[in-house]
């Protein structure tokens, strides 16, 4: 995919090339395409179809024999800006939107696989996606295997020869593990299949899977690329060849983006990098005070220089994001209680599954996002009853730790 930056020229139908072009300026710029009205702000084009001038121009957009859009479920301006400039930001030819982190995931799924294949992925994933590949995809005759998602040995040995795919997120949701994603890479194509890189916590601010080696990365808009917490939005980004299938399935299908959140997850991207970087930071922070509570068991942060893969994740990765995991001490307590009591303690941090927001999140991986997963699959994932898991948002950090202390007072620890 060529980004097209326009000219501030009016008229002038010149544009700048956008390899010679920073990332910082690709993200508020790449993909842009000025109406005749010479808009500065990227239009919002809420429509659910185009007309056209003849029957034979319709016939022509139908068959593909012309360009143009035909049908938002195919085709929207404001939609194809967000996935320009999603695309240029990954390094990737191509990029589709979906209607959701999860539909972009499933897309992937049902453009890639079929019947008989056989699937390796990280024991270390959102829920959902379990959920999805366990409840779903094996009901297609789609084998399922689970490894650990830092023993590249475990994927190796995994590996079949109907393996068409690994799957797997970096860092690890909520335990902050981290994949070595050139090692999978080489790995996957040693074995003609494809290596699939959830980068919903990094995202491209701060690494770009494709350029270690992944054939496809996928995201959640919903979190920080929107940022505030405002949409629910998916993409997947990669070669062309690989995004084509993918695009034919949502078209199909319908797990589409619509022009809305398309327009505020543009938005979203302006401030990409800063935000990145200020909850990189403000985490980073927050994770090496709680590393010194006495009432925290163990930090799950990869900023911190004692976390198994720190230097994979500094190699990796330009930054650490915002996300952090921790286990409370729970004295005589039942872990789960002990880790409700601390949470229900807290009065400034949102209690709500979702991260990347403004707004610093808390929440029980055990009971909500990993809730749905038996309690064999939560321990093999290191999700244990007593997690805490934090997304640092823009709140002044000495805000969160008094946050962090109201809930050690309630759970009598502090």
């Amino acid at each position: 995919m060529t980004s097209k930056i326009p000219s501030r020229r009016r008229g002038s139908k010149s544009v700048l090339d956008q390899s010679i072009l920073q990332q910082q300026t690709l993200a508020v710029r790449a993909g842009q395409e000025r109406s005749e009205q010479g808009e500065h702000a990227e239009a919002m084009y809420l429509t659910s179809s185009y007309v056209f001038e003849s029957c034979s121009e319709a016939a022509e957009r139908f068959t593909g024999d012309a360009g143009g859009n035909v049908y938002s479920r195919y085709t929207n301006p404001t939609v194809r800006n967000f996935e320009t400039r999603l695309a240029a930001l990954e390094g990737a030819e191509d990029c589709i939107a979906t209607a959701s982190g999860m539909a972009a995931i499933m897309s992937v799924c049902m453009a890639h696989l079929r019947a008989g294949d056989h699937v390796v992925c990280s024991k270390s994933v959102f829920g959902s996606t379990i959920v999805l590949l366990n409840n779903f995809f094996a009901k297609f005759d789609i084998a399922i295997s689970y490894v650990a998602l830092t023993d590249v040995d475990q994927w190796r040995s995994a590996m079949t020869e109907k393996t068409r795919l690994l799957f797997l997120e970096s860092p690890s949701n909520p335990m902050n593990e981290v994949g070595d994603i050139a090692a999978l890479g080489a790995l996957a194509r040693d074995n003609d299949c494809l290596l699939v890189v959830d980068n919903c916590f990094c995202t491209p601010a701060l690494q770009q899977p494709l350029s270690l080696g992944a054939h496809l990365a996928v995201h959640s808009a919903t979190k920080y690329i929107d940022g505030q917490g405002r949409c629910l939005g998916g993409a997947v980004a990669g070669s062309a060849e690989m995004i084509e299938p993918v695009r034919g399935l949502v078209r199909a299908g319908g797990p589409t983006m619509s022009a809305f959140n398309a327009w505020v997850f543009l938005k979203g991207l302006e401030t990409l990098s800063l935000r990145m970087q200020a909850h990189s930071q403000a985490a980073l922070q927050i994770a090496t005070w709680l590393d010194s509570q006495h009432w925290v068991e163990r930090v799950h942060y990869a900023g911190l220089a004692s976390h198994p893969q720190h230097a994979l994740a500094a190699a990796q990765q330009s930054a650490f994001g915002g996300v952090l995991a921790f286990e409370v001490v729970c004295g005589d307590l039942d872990p789960q209680r002990a880790a409700w009591q601390f949470v229900d303690g807290t009065e400034l941090m949102s209690l709500t599954a979702n991260l990347g927001d403004a707004k610093t999140t808390i929440v029980h991986p055990a009971t909500t996002t990993h809730g749905r997963l038996s309690p064999d699959a939560r321990a093999e994932a290191g999700i244990s009853d007593n997690l805490i898991r934090i997304a640092v948002g823009l709140d002044a950090i000495v805000d969160i730790q008094d946050d962090l202390l109201r809930g050690a007072t309630a759970l009598g620890v502090a």
